[in-house]
């Protein structure tokens, strides 16, 4: 099997975006899984609605709204570009913002699982001894819950691989902005892109597959370690 230049480029570059999304999300996706698991306040039910909402609003609508955010002429993307020289639409970080939104629902809610794993007496006896939280965090909770963390950072990787309707909105058709579902729908009007499509469709099963087989090995160890 050998693949075009075309067909490497979107390759490399949904890899590089899925790794990507899993570097940049997870900071943010530790910190709201864990306050969702263990904090209970006023409009928790709201906080959860917007970390959800893109899981259940149309791709494209989602990829509209962040091409309404980050288009050039409004004060974020000129702040991006003034300190920091990066451009979001029509380009390659777009493709990782993009994919980054419609993958954190999936890391959240697979941290937050991982953390609700844990037993907080353990959280609470550290602190007691007089343990600062950061550190509690870090030498209690996360060891713990990494089972979540890491299948909430392979199921995100995996969710990046596939997105489509909020790139196709917030990144233009270009050979270097390609990924691999960006690609299939640019030779699916080709009468010789049958193949390519062949060639692409299953080094996403392989991709996709892949994901979700760690994921559910990882979920079964930690079941296995639970009932153990």
């Amino acid at each position: 099997m050998f693949f075009t230049v075309a067909q490497w480029s979107a390759i490399i570059n949904s890899c590089l975006v899925g790794v990507f999304v899993v570097l940049s999300s997870l900071p943010l996706a530790l910190f709201v899984g864990y306050f969702l698991a263990r904090r209970q306040f006023p409009g928790k039910w709201l906080v959860e609605i917007l970390v959800n909402l893109s899981l259940v609003m149309p791709p494209v609508v989602t990829g509209y709204l962040l091409l309404q955010v980050f288009k050039p002429g409004t004060p974020l993307a000129w702040f991006l570009s003034k300190f920091f020289g990066m451009k979001i639409a029509f380009e390659f970080p777009g493709l990782v913002v993009a994919a980054a939104v419609m993958s954190f629902p999936l890391m959240v809610r697979s941290i937050r699982l991982g953390f609700q794993s844990v037993d907080p007496r353990l959280e609470k006896m550290a602190r007691t001894l007089g343990v600062s939280w950061f550190t509690t965090f870090f030498r209690i909770s996360l060891p713990l819950g990494r089972n979540g963390v890491i299948a909430g950072c392979v199921l995100a990787f995996a969710r990046s691989l596939g997105e489509f309707g909020a790139t196709v909105m917030l990144v233009s058709q270009r050979e270097s902005t390609r990924t691999i579902p960006l690609l299939i729908y640019t030779l699916k009007d080709r009468s010789d892109g049958i193949v390519e499509i062949s060639y692409l469709v299953v080094v996403s099963l392989f991709l996709a597959a892949g994901a979700l087989a760690i994921s559910e090995y990882i979920a079964r160890k930690g079941l296995r370690r639970e009932f153990s």
